[in-house]
């Protein structure tokens, strides 16, 4: 649930918010994402008005509420107001009028003076509340930048995915987040992977304890967020269990609605992990260039079988 007092508190510094009722109003939810101007709403006319909106009043608002007499503003404000607006936002820090201020105040609606110009307003709105509401979920695992590709090494407790991380930042590629990873989707199309400010840059090695990346490989091994392409799961060589030899089946898994593919990856000793993962990043890279070196392979097999059979005939 996101109130009107997380977003004075996290952004009200950043669009110069200053509170200009009581704070009884920041208690209230913000249940849509989205903001808008009152538009025709303030002429009487509210059919299809959403009144879940943040409102936000720019000058020419606040210029026709001047032009009408007061009874006629006390109105149209009383109307177009209601228990379900989450809060009103002046911009270019107008003086509201105090009619506008006593409505709110009795309804208990909180109510904004902001820096921004009205359409500026309401575009960091629009980003900021988008961003707030975009679906999350969190992982344990380790999230790493590998050849441009984002890659989610998931795995049981001691199976090695911090020192695989490890391998690949040693190889030059980027690490994320280590041990949490967060995902949230981004524009209903994409999955973007980042991890806790607390813990951005460390990672946890059995053995040795907690390490900053930055400071042992440099800036360069390090990056804040990246878009989420595959998932890679380790796990112990099992000689009971059929792992895909071939590749020509597309396994995918379903995070936040969005199929992403997914690889089992069997460890033991003397499999070089580090390697194999990269070969899983490039084989990704090509196929989305649109080559299948599986399918491709299949496709020689069969032509070379019916080529043979048209021998034998």
């Amino acid at each position: 649930m996101y109130l009107v007092a997380d977003l004075f508190q996290q952004h009200g510094q950043s669009l110069g918010l200053e509170l200009v009722t009581s704070s009884k109003g920041l208690k209230r939810r913000i249940g849509i994402p989205e903001a808008n101007r009152p538009g025709l709403g303030l002429a009487g006319y509210l059919k299809g008005h959403a009144r879940r909106r943040i409102l936000v009043f720019g000058k020419v608002e606040i210029e026709y509420l001047n032009h009408l007499s007061p009874n006629v503003r006390i109105k149209r404000l009383d109307e177009l107001l209601s228990s379900l607006t989450p809060a009103v936002i002046v911009a270019r820090r107008f003086r509201p009028p105090k009619e506008l201020v006593a409505i709110c105040d009795k309804k208990n609606i909180a109510l904004f003076r902001a820096k921004p110009a009205t359409m500026e307003l309401l575009s960091k709105l629009t980003v900021l509340l988008t961003e707030e509401f975009a679906p999350s979920a969190s992982f344990h695992g380790t999230l790493v930048e590998v050849y441009g590709v984002g890659v989610l090494i998931k795995g049981e407790s001691a199976v090695g995915k911090s020192e695989a991380a490890l391998g690949l930042i040693e190889r030059g590629h980027r690490l994320i987040s280590d041990d949490i990873v967060r995902v949230k989707k981004r524009e209903g199309s994409y999955l973007e992977g980042f991890g806790p400010e607390l813990a951005r840059h460390h990672m946890e090695i059995r053995g040795i304890g907690i390490i900053n990346v930055a400071n042992l490989y440099g800036a360069v091994c390090i990056r804040e967020k990246k878009s989420l392409d595959i998932v890679v799961k380790l796990e112990v060589w099992d000689d009971q269990n059929f792992y895909d030899r071939v590749g020509l089946e597309e396994n995918n898994c379903d995070i936040l609605g969005i199929m992403v593919p997914y690889h089992i990856l069997p460890v033991k000793p003397g499999r070089d992990v580090v390697l194999l993962l990269e070969t899983i990043a490039l084989n990704h890279r090509l196929k989305a260039m649109g080559y299948h070196s599986a399918k491709e392979f299949s496709a020689k097999l069969l032509e070379n079988l019916s080529r043979k059979q048209k021998k034998r005939r």
